[in-house]
């Protein structure tokens, strides 16, 4: 897989110079690759939402760079390409509270019309980014007001899908939400990934729903990358995850303490599935994933 966007010892420091100055992030560094899931977890103030901000340029580094497909997004004179907002979508923590429009499809259609685009590709695109989050197409008329929440949140989602992006940025996408919609709308993130390849970021307070969904994790920790890996090596350094604030999923509890009473399984598990598969080896006698 080829590299879709790189930060090299990128710094971002609030209220520079004033008595409140804060450093949210620290000469980080840090490749996502084209076409993957990236999970991204960390507690509150850990910078991953400061992280974000930059891949689109929302937020200007206070020193370091950003690149998108080997590119820097900000020119010479400090200003961020304009296209850079449309290849990278970001959709906010509690995104119904940014709809506006008298009708759904008006809302979904802001973003593509902003990119200059025809009438009729626009509805083209309403139409299937409706699809791609669940609204059925009779409901395209409707004021987005009139929505349940979990409605409004695929409102928003499909509002930044309409534009195509090549990264698709998602924070806290499932806040709030019961769990039947929480379930919803991560397969319809999941659907959207397998049938457009675009690389999509999750940014998420849920270690299982992260894992469960993800190609690699990205765990921030103090400003700074704590851990980058795929999710069997991320919990496989549980212990350090727990020590630094960070909660991990409670099937991992259980394996972790098996473990430390002498029970030959993999400490590291971390979905029900991989626990029966642990179960199973360890009554057939098989050695430790």
């Amino acid at each position: 897989m080829s590299t879709i966007l790189e930060v090299r010892d990128l710094t971002h420091v609030y209220g520079a110079g004033t008595p409140f100055e804060r450093t949210a992030l620290d000469k980080v560094s840090l490749s996502i690759e084209k076409g993957e899931i990236l999970g991204v977890i960390g507690h509150t103030g850990s910078g991953k939402s400061t992280l974000i901000q930059h891949f689109n340029g929302l937020l200007k580094p206070s020193s370091g760079e950003v690149l998108l497909a080997g590119q820097s997004i900000w020119d010479e004179k400090g200003k961020c390409a304009r296209d850079v907002r449309f290849r990278v979508g970001l959709v906010f923590q509690y995104p119904e509270y940014q709809l506006f429009e008298e009708t759904i499809a008006k809302d979904i259609a802001f973003g593509p019309k902003n990119m200059g685009l025809s009438e009729q590709e626009t509805e083209e695109r309403v139409k299937e980014a409706m699809a791609f989050v669940g609204l059925d197409a009779s409901l395209a008329e409707k004021s987005p007001f009139a929505l349940s929440g979990g409605q409004k949140r695929r409102v928003a989602i499909a509002g930044v899908i309409a534009m195509r992006p090549e990264v698709l940025v998602l924070d806290e996408p499932t806040a709030g939400l019961d769990p039947a919609g929480r379930n919803e709308i991560l397969e319809e993130i999941k659907q959207y990934h397998r049938e457009t390849g675009a690389t999509v970021l999750l940014v998420s307070h849920s270690m299982e729903d992260t894992a469960r969904m993800s190609d690699r994790m990205l765990v921030m920790n103090q400003a700074k990358v704590m851990l980058l890996d795929r999710p069997e090596a991320v919990f496989a350094r549980a212990e350090e995850i727990i020590a630094a604030g960070l909660d991990v999923p409670e099937i991992t509890k259980v394996f972790m303490e098996l473990h430390r009473r002498g029970v030959p399984v993999s400490p590291s598990v971390f979905t029900i599935e991989q626990a029966a598969a642990e179960v199973k080896r360890v009554k057939g006698g098989g050695r430790p994933c």
